[in-house]
């Protein structure tokens, strides 16, 4: 299909669109003609990749400049199905324009997946491929072999410089797999080989890691020019990984191995002095002048990245008690055993990195200019002293980049010092975590630097809440209605059991049996309808192991097998891939299976559960996080003084959004179908803060249910949906706006009438008011649900506490005090209690 966006001509690689895909495509445009930044809420299943991909492609072709798309998503599947939606787009553009365009798009993995080294490859931990490839690769290697030295080296890497380095790889684009083969038929390095082309690349798609974290960010992502267009996808979790690419946990077993580490590196300057003295006073000599001129960080084979430094002060001299190597080792190593007698402390400490520098020079008089060095001055030592087994000094690098982080920034981080794991636990085994609050702080310099940033994805409402908590200005926050010619999906929000008892997994009902035997009854009964798999979702390790712990004891797992196979999502990555091969195995061949896992999980973020994989997904409690961690703690009360974020209101909107994606798993297109069940009572005053494509089609009818009557809707929507589909209503030419609106796609002819309304209405409204008119979305079924919906409820993101005035806080300690385990304690439950209770179906 081809169509025009205003003067952009637009391919679209399918011979129809859905109404969303257009309306999407146009606030894309509205962002990048504005230069500035978006949040857009797309609904699942309904093409978000391919609409945003051919969009900015054909903005990209059409503006000189051609602006580079740096395209970001969370997992390697999805980096792989975004690569393959480009092939196919550029393919149909081939076709359609009768030529091929110069164009070049690559991925970006880690050297673990795109390595071709016989036996690097072989090496089953990342940390480990990276040394091994360092060892192989490094400039001091290849020095040593033009001497003569016998020096192992990796000719796939040698062979890219005897390459036109502008031409690594040929125009076209090229999937993970493709660049494999392509590197195995040319004898050369694909992860080399698109590292060292991203400056000659027209689309580039990698992790978020690759931009939000400054350590790779600085060896990767650098040379990036300031005009780029960033999306990052599935950006429900931003927040999250920007706080934890800034965060780090220091326990007494790092210490002890960073005291190895400078140890050795001790020796090793010793044997270098003996050997070859003039590469230390060469060294020193760069460090006087500057670290940008001592190259040491600036190398794709660096060792380590500075985490935090900008390049101003970069070309400061290195202090000079640390330009010295045996000088910066005893430096450290006094550092090392300051924390370690921080470490001996039997009450949680709590502190401020000027509180905490302030404390450092008084007992050891270091200094914070030095400590923020750190980082970089390894680097540059590691690169001297021409190391080559790095792993051993990774606990090192970790109080490297601890020392610069703390030293560089005075707010936006706390040091949390906790003397035991558990509040229960009578052996001491301290830890520091130092943590960063401000989730800003590592996307800030992406805002600052690149033009536009789109933030986009199918469950981040209340869409409000990112430009808060990221401190950006966004010119378009939307979100989109799904257009449907069926209901091909039916939300329940289940309040109580058959015998009336309310349901929740709010922690002064979580044990009542009476709770648990209901929520058992729920499955049981959907397990009976539900066509091959269905897909369950608990708030945390900890309830699933209880609660099945109580359905074995009370009998209903033996009810359930009648029906389904049961498998459990565990901590352990292996376990839960087995179970995730079982479980699509019994929905190809049998009756089905369940498949219990939490939110907040791999499952929940990672795996799609389309068409019979997923017929109905059931949300057993509200996913709230455990109020009672100190580091949740005081990111609230960071949130709330910076930024007047309550934290009813940022714990609402967690749950929610983690709610939302556990029930986007099972509808992946319009042609899908399933249920979703939301069974707390909680969920009755959030629903409008689901994405506004599922909270627009969820009635008062369908809320506050008991299970009999969800049941009962259940069947009737199965029964429905199970009728032939027939394609009359888009298939029927379109002569009004009614007629639009009774389509879920569109042909040419159809948007070609869209479009003459939309100009019709431009022309009467006068200036550019028109402009706005397909945000709107008036030519969708749902969108005047879902605006009567939005103006029912409030503003806020918690909107019962807002309405419910001196009653909120009460309701607020109901809804959140010690609402659910907290998960990073929880993810060492080894669930040896659930195993020997359904007898670990894997």
């Amino acid at each position: 299909m081809r169509f025009y966006i205003d003067e952009l001509e637009v391919l679209f690689p399918y011979p129809r669109i859905y109404p969303e895909q257009y309306a999407y495509m146009c606030d894309l445009k509205r962002t990048l003609d504005t230069g500035g930044h978006c949040v857009l809420e797309m609904p699942s299943g309904t093409g978000k990749t391919v609409s945003l991909l051919s969009l900015i492609v054909a903005y990209q072709m059409h503006m000189p400049e051609k602006r580079k798309l740096i395209y970001c998503s969370r997992t390697m599947s999805e980096i792989e199905k975004a690569l393959a939606e480009l092939k196919a787009l550029m393919r149909y553009r081939t076709k359609e324009l009768g030529y091929t365009e110069e164009f070049r798009g690559l991925g970006l993995t880690s050297r673990k997946n795109l390595c071709l080294h016989p036996s690097v490859k072989r090496e089953k931990s990342g940390a480990v491929v990276d040394a091994r490839c360092r060892s192989l690769t490094a400039g001091f290697v290849k020095e040593k072999k033009e001497r003569g030295e016998d020096v192992d080296v990796c000719i796939y890497h040698d062979n890219l410089d005897l390459l036109d380095p502008s031409n690594l790889v040929p125009t076209g684009v090229f999937t993970l797999d493709n660049l494999l083969q392509y590197g195995e038929n040319h004898k050369q390095c694909p992860y080399f080989s698109a590292r060292r082309m991203m400056p000659w690349c027209n689309v580039i798609i990698y992790s978020y890691h690759y931009l939000l974290d400054p350590k790779i960010a600085e060896r990767v992502s650098k040379e990036l020019s300031k005009d780029c267009i960033v999306v990052f996808d599935e950006a429900h979790n931003i927040d999250n990984v920007c706080i934890e690419s800034l965060s780090i946990d220091i326990t007494e077993d790092s210490l002890r191995k960073a005291t190895r580490g400078a140890g050795n590196l001790e020796r090793k300057i010793e044997e270098m002095k003996q050997n070859d003295e003039q590469k230390l006073q060469d060294e020193y000599q760069k460090l006087v002048q500057g670290l940008a001129d001592a190259g040491t960080a600036r190398d794709e084979e660096a060792f380590m990245a500075n985490p935090v430094l900008p390049d101003d002060l970069l070309k400061e001299a290195i202090p000079g008690n640390i330009r010295r190597a045996e000088h910066f080792v005893a430096f450290l190593k006094r550092f090392i055993e300051y924390l370690k007698t921080r470490m001996k402390v039997l009450h949680v400490i709590q502190e401020t990195p000027p509180s905490f520098l302030a404390h450092l020079k008084d007992y050891t008089f270091i200094e914070k200019k030095p400590l923020r060095f750190c980082a970089e001055r390894l680097t540059s030592l590691v690169r001297t002293l021409e190391l080559t087994n790095i792993e051993d000094y990774q606990p090192l690098q970790e109080v490297a980049t601890f020392a610069t982080l703390v030293a560089t920034y005075e707010s936006g981080f706390l040091l949390i010092l906790e003397p035991y794991e558990t509040e229960q636990a009578q052996v001491a085994n301290p830890i520091l975590h130092f943590t960063c609050l401000d989730a800003a702080i590592a996307i800030k310099p992406v805002f600052e630097r690149f033009a536009s940033v789109v933030i986009t994805s199918g469950t981040i409402s209340p869409l409000d809440m990112y430009p808060k908590i990221l401190d950006f200005p966004a010119v378009v926050t939307e979100s989109y209605s799904m257009s449907l010619s069926r209901k091909s999906f039916l939300p329940l929000i289940v309040t109580r059991g058959s015998d009336q008892q309310t349901m929740s997994s709010g922690f002064q009902v979580r044990q009542d049996p009476n709770v648990v035997r209901n929520y058992g009854n729920l499955l049981y009964e959907f397990a009976k309808i539900t066509p091959d798999g269905l897909v369950v979702f608990f708030p945390s390790y900890l309830y699933m192991e209880m609660i099945i712990s109580m359905w074995q004891a009370m009998g209903v797992l033996d009810r359930i097998w009648q029906y389904k196979l049961l498998l459990v999502e565990t901590p352990d990555a292996q376990e839960t891939s087995l179970a995730l091969e079982t479980y699509r195995t019994a929905c190809e061949n049998g009756k089905g299976a369940i498949l219990l896992c939490v939110a907040r999980g791999k499952v929940s973020e990672g795996i799609d559960f389309d068409h019979h994989f997923g017929r109905t997904v059931l949300c057993m409690g509200a996913p709230f996080q455990y109020t009672e961690s100190r580091i949740l703690k005081a990111r609230l009360e960071f949130m709330r003084e910076k930024y007047h974020i309550k934290e009813q209101d940022f714990l609402s909107f967690d749950a929610m959004r983690h709610a939302a994606q556990c029930l986007g798993r099972v509808l992946r297109g319009k042609d899908d179908y399933g249920i979703m069940v939301l069974a707390d009572r909680r969920f009755q005053k959030k629903r409008n803060q689901l994405p506004k494509w599922i909270s627009a089609t969820i009635t008062d009818g369908q809320t506050a249910l008991s299970t009999d009557a969800a049941v009962g809707m259940a069947k009737k929507f199965l029964r429905d949906v199970a009728q032939p589909l027939s394609n009359q209503a888009n298939e029927r030419p379109a002569y009004n706006e009614k007629d639009l609106q009774a389509k879920d796609s569109w042909s040419s002819k159809d948007l070609e009438l869209h479009q003459r309304i939309m100009k019709g209405r431009r022309a009467v409204g006068g200036g550019d008011e028109g402009r706005q008119v397909p945000n709107e979305q008036s030519y969708m079924p749902t969108a005047a649900a879902a605006r009567d919906i939005a103006m029912s409820g409030t503003n806020s993101v918690n909107g019962s506490a807002k309405s419910n005035g001196a009653g909120a806080r009460n309701e607020y300690e109901d809804e959140y005090d010690e609402e659910v385990d907290d998960d990073a304690l929880l993810a060492v439950e080894t669930m040896t209690d659930v195993q020997g209770a359904i007898g670990t179906t894997l």
